[in-house]
């Protein structure tokens, strides 16, 4: 009877330790499109930037030249 009781227990503490030593996953994709998100968003800002700066260089420019 004892043995049994032994056996039940290594059982129980190898779930345990199985269960406890589980590697947190990220799916793949989620992580890609994350990073395509992150790579459009930094795009559109430098295009906003850089219309921002052509149009105040066009505006200065037609100030001094009128």
């Amino acid at each position: 009877m004892t043995q049994n009781y032994k056996d039940l227990n290594k059982y129980s503490s190898s779930i345990e330790n199985t269960s406890s030593n589980r590697i947190k996953t990220t799916d793949v994709n989620i992580l890609l499109n994350r990073v395509r998100m992150d790579k459009k968003k930094t795009f559109k800002k430098n295009i906003l930037v850089s219309f921002l700066l052509v149009s105040l260089l066009c505006s200065i420019s037609i100030f001094f030249i009128i």
